[in-house]
């Protein structure tokens, strides 16, 4: 026997059913190539040399595992049903005299060849693409771009493991698959499953429970560091509850249907729940992985887009002065000193200081508990219910706001900035209080919106009150602290004046001393481009890999749908029925499956809205108008492409049927 014997037999293998290889081809070059460019970007060392470099290079760092974890599940997943198409055909060759290690070469060259030409084609083509996609995310960034051409041999190297790997591992799963095979289920391959399947209560149960508890946890969490806490919990519980009820519930729902004599025992609804059962048994699990990934789309695209669109209110909210200066522990006649300093340095640089704010405060974490307030035991991990209170005694909110408010010693006025207080009093560490009115507006210290917790701003009589409070703390061991200093103005000057009046400020802090910071939104601007650019680079190129891996799960389900559907058309063909009225009993089917996960994502997005709006708000987006027309945009585009993919794909399922 020729020794090339086994590489030609690949070879028209390969093209005879170029239908179900040539997708999967395509899909490895694709995958090979956006690993190849996520790795290029996230190594390159032109993103040192800008603001906010590496917290940018941990983003697309993140994004290289995650697209690497994505190509080890995604290539198994599509390559299981190139198996399954495949198996007739190797046991054919089983019967006609082929031994199991004569196949199991053909499989190794038929690999071999598939990872040979998508290594070849993805590395060039990402190499080719690279530079202009690292250009494309300056330009997002906007960042200067550099000209000039560069090939990462470190991401070459590491595309070629971990994809030589993942073919490897491939290749032993479909040797192990036929080794442990006999030649009958071989040929039966590609029918396995027309078994009527049976009615897994136990696993509509789990997964009706899972998708409630996910659904319960995202419309009822408050806190925003909650929200952070527990929105992993539930997205694993919805994925959780999607494939149980797609797997099994689907199936129960089905069956109860049957059951129903009324609604069965009619021409159209005993065709189409009959072929529904089966239909769902196949195609149950391709569904749930099609709505999780068009779920995780459109999260990713519509909260990603929403970021980098409300840049101007995310910096706004971050930063409520065009400069701000906050430092701790300082005493009156140092805040005073302070105040002078940034007049002089603000008129030598001949900034015309606008809308200034400042007050004296001071911060105490706290474990919130409806509206009381109770102290962190000393070095304890508190995660959940936590808050910061902020005291301002009220002769700093009347010189604020121009009032002449009094107050009693158990009188406090209160600012919500973050959380809820119901009520009309307060118990703060023992200590009760009537809140004799709630502020509608305060300037604060853009950090409050950083902090991953409910924040509370509370108006109190005098700092006797604010020690009366602190000497109950173990957090500060009965040390007398000093408060905290917020001053924040608005200038008219440009760009560069303001950066540099920031600049100048900070060195005057570390000159006199003081604990603090001073920070400017246009000296912020370019750190925040870095890290929210970056969120959008990476939402949309994630999100058009999840969308590849949609397109070819929908193709390959069509083509196994066509190729499973041919037969019953023979049979209900047989027993009578029309053409017309057996296109339009499988059509309505096809179309009922197909748009089922999509539904199913849409209702998952309803459901994960408010936890989503709580964690877009600790990244600094409180404009929930944008997020609301972001994500319904984000739905219409991604419908309107569905739908386009539906329409190119039931053309093939139509040619294989008929």
């Amino acid at each position: 026997m020729s020794k090339l014997f086994y590489p030609k037999l690949a070879v028209t293998n390969i093209k005879k059913n170029g239908k179900t290889y040539f997708p999967y081809i395509l899909t490895c070059i694709c995958t090979i190539m956006m690993f190849y460019i996520m790795h290029f970007i996230s190594v390159n060392e032109g993103l040192d040399r800008m603001s906010g470099g590496p917290q940018l290079k941990s983003i697309l760092g993140l994004g290289v595992y995650v697209i690497g974890l994505f190509s080890v599940i995604f290539l198994f997943y599509t390559n299981s049903f190139l198996i399954k198409k495949r198996k007739k055909e190797l046991g054919l060759y089983n019967i006609l005299g082929m031994e199991k290690k004569h196949i199991a070469r053909v499989l190794f060259w038929e690999t071999v060849l598939v990872a040979i030409i998508s290594m070849l084609l993805g590395l060039f083509w990402g190499v080719v693409t690279s530079k202009v996609m690292f250009m494309v995310l300056l330009k997002i960034l906007k960042f200067e771009v550099a000209m000039g051409f560069a090939i990462s041999t470190q991401s070459m190297i590491k595309t070629v493991i971990l994809f030589g790997g993942i073919f490897a591992v491939i290749l032993l799963n479909n040797l192990r698959q036929i080794h442990l095979s006999k030649p009958v289920e071989l040929l039966k391959g590609g029918q396995v499953g027309e078994k009527e399947p049976k009615t897994k209560w136990l696993l509509t149960l789990i997964g009706i429970g899972s998708l409630g508890a996910g659904y319960y946890i995202a419309i009822t969490v408050e806190a925003p560091l909650a929200a952070l806490n527990f929105f992993f919990i539930a997205v694993i519980l919805v994925i959780v509850g999607t494939y149980a009820l797609f797997t099994a519930g689907s199936i129960a729902l089905l069956k109860m249907l049957r059951k129903n004599k009324r609604y069965y025992y009619k021409t159209n609804h005993f065709i189409n729940v009959s072929g529904m059962i089966y239909r769902m048994k196949q195609n149950a699990a391709g569904l749930a992985n099609i709505c999780i990934l068009s779920t995780m789309v459109l999260v990713m695209v519509s909260t990603t887009v929403s970021l980098y669109i409300g840049m101007d209110d995310v910096l706004r909210t971050r930063y409520p002065r065009d400069i701000s200066i906050a430092v701790s522990d300082v005493s009156k006649e140092k805040a005073e000193i302070l105040d002078t300093v940034i007049k002089e340095k603000a008129a030598g640089s001949k900034v015309d200081m606008k809308n200034v704010v400042k007050y004296r405060l001071m911060g105490l974490p706290a474990i919130q508990n409806g509206n009381t307030f109770t102290d962190i035991p000393k070095n304890a991990m508190v995660l959940n219910n936590l808050s910061f209170l902020e005291f301002i005694p009220i002769s700093e909110y009347n010189a604020l706001e121009n009032k002449s408010v009094s107050l009693e010693e158990n009188e406090v006025l209160l600012f919500t900035y973050r959380g809820e207080v119901v009520g009309d009093s307060l118990n703060i560490l023992g200590n009760y209080f009537t809140i004799k009115e709630r502020i509608d507006n305060l300037i604060v210290d853009g950090m409050a919106s950083a902090i991953v917790a409910n924040s509370y701003f509370v108006v109190v009589r005098d700092e006797r009150v604010i020690d009366k409070i602190y000497a109950l703390s173990n957090q500060y061991e009965g040390k007398k602290i000093e408060l905290s200093y917020f001053y924040g103005f608005d200038t008219d000057s440009s760009v560069e004046t303001e950066i540099a009046l920031t600049n100048t400020i900070s060195s005057e802090l570390k000159k006199l001393s003081i604990d603090g910071r001073a920070e400017g939104l246009e000296e912020s601007r370019e750190s925040f481009f870095s890290i929210y650019g970056g969120l959008f680079f990476l939402g949309i190129f994630l999100g058009a890999i999840f969308i590849m891996a949609t397109v070819l799960i929908i193709y390959y389900k069509q083509i196994s749908e066509g190729y499973d559907d041919k037969q019953r058309f023979e049979i209900m063909q047989k027993v009578g029925m029309s053409k017309a009225e057996i296109k339009k009993s499988i059509g309505s089917q096809v179309l009922m499956v197909f748009f089922l996960p999509l539904v199913t994502a849409i209702i998952h997005i309803a459901f994960a809205f408010k936890v989503i709006v709580k964690l877009l708000a600790v990244l600094n987006l409180t404009n929930v108008t944008l997020f609301i027309l972001c994500t319904i945009g984000t739905i219409l585009v991604f419908a309107i492409f569905y739908a386009v993919v539906y329409y190119l794909t039931s053309r093939v399922y139509y040619r294989i049927v008929s």
